[in-house]
């Protein structure tokens, strides 16, 4: 019988795969979207507690022969209980058998592929010349989308971040700066972050806090390029209307959500960024000459995405002779 093997949180983020890799590999996944080459329904779920989900994110991307499930979970209250607010697993499937090959925590691929979406739609959609990127959000997301965007950004001068609480932005700022070599200005209010910035990259909590998304459409500068990875937590009805194009790394997905109940009032001309990422609809420096533009992706994290990177994470977990085996 065939082995299972098992990639712990330690053992996936000890393999190391190099962030540019990344990038690499969820831009491929939204390419191979664009054609028509993946299978990835909306996420089904569950909700145990106000404010907490369970997500069953199954995805089938045929050129990278990688298939299976990520099992997630959200639950902001465990931060009082010193316990990882998300967490999940991914079970990666043999495409031709069906039978499970490997199951891996999903925390760290979680993070770095979601960063690496914003770094992709960046590329895309972002002015390349772009210096002043602010930040709704100063967890891990806030962390991780400046290493990956400095991959695709490479003139960014300044991180404006806010969070509600000063001892939290104060550290990020240390440790931003130390890590990334970047300059970075903790602020205290959302207005002074995103005002004229170049870029925007909002990472709240999700579902909002307030129950009020605090962006307004007189703070953004009239060709910023604005990532919501936060759902409809940040940006006002009103401000998602004031962009010029607006985007989504899954319009089923938006619509699914829709339904339920959230971006209640937002603009439904969503395109679809993986046209654009696959260069099947033209990128922001094909239209540079034009007259300048907001431009608003809402990233809301796909399967397709996990199972990619969770793929290549495996290889270079067996090349390494890294993870524990198990008999099926």
């Amino acid at each position: 019988m065939p082995e299972l093997l098992y990639l712990s949180q330690k053992d996936v983020a000890d393999v190391a795969l190099p962030l540019s890799e990344v990038i690499e590999l969820v831009a491929f996944a939204l390419s191979e979207k664009a054609h028509g080459r993946v299978e990835m329904p909306p996420k089904p779920g569950v909700h145990p507690l106000a404010g907490a989900l369970l997500h069953a994110m199954p995805a089938w991307v045929e050129r990278a022969g990688a298939c299976g499930i990520k099992w997630v979970s959200a639950f902001p209250g465990n931060k009082a209980r010193g316990l990882p607010s998300i967490n999940g697993l991914i079970i990666v499937n043999d495409p031709t058998t069906g039978l499970a090959q490997a199951v891996l925590d999903a925390t760290w691929i979680t993070t770095v592929r979601t960063a690496a979406s914003s770094a992709v739609a960046a590329r895309a959609l972002a002015r390349p010349d772009s210096k002043v990127m602010a930040v709704l959000g100063a967890g891990v997301q806030g962390r991780a989308n400046v290493a990956a965007l400095q991959q695709v950004l490479p003139r960014l001068q300044l991180i404006r971040v806010y969070a509600p609480r000063r001892e939290t932005l104060e550290r990020y700022k240390q440790d931003v700066e130390r890590e990334y070599n970047i300059q970075v200005k903790a602020v205290m209010s959302a207005q002074e972050a995103v005002r004229d910035a170049d870029v925007i990259i909002t990472a709240a909590p999700w579902p909002m806090v307030t129950g009020v998304a605090p962006i307004k459409s007189e703070w953004l500068s009239k060709d910023v390029f604005a990532c919501a990875l936060d759902f409809d937590a940040s940006f006002t009805a009103e401000a998602v209307a004031s962009f010029d194009q607006r985007f989504t790394d899954d319009p089923a997905t938006m619509i699914y959500y829709r339904n339920a109940g959230f971006f209640a009032a937002w603009p439904t001309d969503v395109q679809e960024l993986a046209a654009v990422v696959a260069g099947l609809k033209p990128d922001r420096q094909e239209r540079l000459s034009s007259k300048p533009e907001r431009i608003l992706t809402v990233n809301l994290g796909l399967g397709i995405y996990d199972l990619v990177v969770a793929r290549r994470v495996i290889e270079r977990a067996r090349e390494q002779g890294r993870g524990t085996r198990l008999s099926l």
